[in-house]
């Protein structure tokens, strides 16, 4: 149903006020701006309304419709349609935008569990280089450990040998000089011996001589008794 002329809305955008007081009335609850939310699937379903509760012409298929009300609903639909075809563009953007931004979460979710796993490579990385670490520091320690135990078995036992070697030298002396001592013992004894016998002797010549001035028939004294060491 095109018409050759140029249409009603075309006509006021070129100045003429010829748009149809139906159309203003049927418009006034939308705004008529680019910008204006248009359910253009309501002005068709109010299109085909018009159509089907028209006049129809008995024993045909025909319909007799108000050409004029018909005409200005196709015009206001005609007018509404780049109004939302900006919308379902800009619904489109914002759904690209929205996948867009989901898809960039999806990235940095991505990007910090790779951080994150790279990271806990790193840690398992630097766990196992501290865990070889202790393990050699462990053994260093184990071998310095063991060879000082070693050294010290090795110095108790010199010392151990040299203290017997000094004790044994100690006993030697201790014997030698106990020898000595007793040597020089008897050696004091028999000359404290032979001194007390020399004066027994005398004293007993004494004895003798005065028995004798007094017997002088004593026999003399037996000197077998106390031999006189000369």
């Amino acid at each position: 149903m095109l018409r050759p002329k140029p249409s009603r809305i075309e006509s006021s955008q070129n100045g003429s006020n010829l748009v149809p007081q139906e159309l203003t009335e049927q418009s006034s609850h939308q705004e008529s701006t680019p910008t204006a939310s248009i359910d253009i699937q309501t002005e068709l379903n109010r299109l085909e309304e018009m159509i089907l509760t028209s006049f129809r012409i008995p024993l045909t298929r025909r319909t007799l419709v108000d050409e004029e009300k018909l005409l200005d609903q196709l015009d206001f639909i005609r007018m509404c349609l780049p109004t939302a075809f900006a919308e379902v563009a800009d619904m489109l953007q914002q759904k690209e935008e929205i996948l867009l931004q989901a898809e960039e979460y999806g990235q940095q979710i991505v990007e910090a569990a790779q951080a994150k796993r790279a990271q806990i490579l790193d840690d398992n990385d630097i766990l196992r280089q501290a865990e070889r670490e202790a393990a050699e520091l462990r053994r260093q320690v184990q071998q310095q450990c063991e060879a000082m135990l070693q050294d010290t078995l090795e110095e108790i036992d010199r010392k151990r040998r040299q203290c017997q070697q000094e004790l044994e030298e100690m006993r030697q002396a201790a014997i030698a000089e106990a020898e000595a001592i007793e040597q020089g013992a008897d050696e004091y004894a028999d000359s404290v011996l032979e001194s007390i016998e020399e004066q027994l002797h005398d004293m007993l010549q004494i004895v003798h001589n005065g028995r004798q001035q007094l017997q002088p028939n004593l026999p003399p004294p037996r000197n077998s008794q106390f031999p006189k060491n000369g």
